[in-house]
């Protein structure tokens, strides 16, 4: 077994699980809720992933399934769910969803591991995630764990993506995470798919590209619609016959109906990038959406990494996921942070 071992909460189909075990984690344990991101997981990356449902996990279950005893984890890791953060939500503060935030400090608190890391959407640290920061601040307080927290984009770290994520590192001992330097050159779309091959036209997936087919349901509005948008344009660029009423109203999205620019970092990856008309998920020139596996290398996963299920499964998967490339360079400096912990501490 490694010496460093780490737990994947909330894990998704393994972005995070991924990246950690590129920069030579071992990855004990790792569950989540959504029963084809499970499949998923264990399909590319072993079977240490099980379908758990977090609100009903008790930290001594998590150390059976782990084979781990309080303080043997070296890292618990974890993005629950950030849609009870949205800036763009109305209602209530208190979404149901922001407490499984909150299950994953009791985790932390049983399990004592050396190192904890949440991923969420930046808005966690405005006024919607108080009640979560405030808990982790508590947490940090109450068990010795020093506390870093930044807003960092992912384009700075190998992802040909502007991703903005929230980052909350705890480690034990008081001390404090250093954030790792930013790369020197950052990728662009061209980098990601310029070398893939146009997907069929008849919406097959490709036969040696897997998860590489069209989107099914672009109707001949919305194929009139991607024609008249340029490169890296957007639903400004349409004629008036083929705007929406609610663009005329002054719909603020502006990069729905938009094509990625070739030749700069695309926008943010989310759960519905299937489709153009959700944002700026237009292929930079051809007539089309792009692909699962397009979005997927604007994630960075590698293209052995299989979604399996429908198109929509899929782009939640890899919207949802931790890009991979940052998930490695965050995971690589936690290791040598603790590994200096530990020969300080001898």
């Amino acid at each position: 077994m490694s010496r460093f071992v780490a737990i994947d909460s909330f894990a998704g189909a393994g972005g995070l699980s991924l990246g950690l075990m590129q920069a030579g984690w071992n990855v004990s344990l790792a569950f989540d809720h959504d029963p084809i991101a499970i499949k998923t997981y264990r399909h590319n990356l072993g079977s240490h992933a099980y379908q758990l449902e977090a609100e009903e996990l008790q930290a001594t279950e998590l150390m059976r399934l782990a084979a781990l005893r309080p303080g043997e984890c070296d890292l618990l890791a974890g993005g629950p769910p950030c849609q009870g953060f949205s800036l763009q939500r109305r209602g209530a503060r208190n979404d149901p969803r922001n407490q499984l935030s909150l299950v994953f400090l009791e985790w932390v608190r049983k399990l004592r591991p050396k190192a904890f890391l949440i991923e969420n959407v930046p808005a966690i640290r405005s006024v919607r995630g108080q009640e979560v920061i405030t808990a982790v601040e508590r947490v940090v307080s109450d068990l010795g764990y020093g506390l870093s927290l930044s807003t960092i984009n992912a384009v700075n770290y190998g992802v040909p993506q502007n991703r903005r994520r929230a980052f909350i590192v705890g480690m034990a001992r008081h001390r404090e995470f250093t954030w790792p330097d930013p790369h020197s050159v950052q990728l662009t779309v061209r980098d990601a798919i310029a070398d893939l091959p146009s997907p069929p036209a008849d919406g097959t997936c490709h036969q040696s590209v897997p998860n590489h087919y069209r989107e099914a349901r672009l109707s001949a509005t919305n194929l009139a619609r991607i024609r008249a948008v340029p490169e890296g344009g957007s639903r400004l660029d349409l004629p008036e016959h083929l705007q929406l009423d609610c663009h005329r109203s002054g719909h603020r999205h502006l990069d729905t109906y938009s094509r990625l620019a070739w030749d700069s970092p695309s926008g943010t990856i989310t759960a519905r990038f299937d489709s153009f008309t959700r944002g700026r998920f237009g292929h930079p020139v051809e007539d089309r959406s792009i692909t699962l596996r397009e979005g997927a290398r604007l994630q960075g996963f590698p293209d052995k990494f299989i979604f399996l299920g429908n198109r929509e499964e899929g782009a939640r998967m890899i919207g949802n996921a931790v890009a991979p490339p940052l998930a490695k360079t965050f995971g690589a400096s936690l290791m040598q942070q603790l590994r200096q912990s530990i020969s300080t501490a001898a």
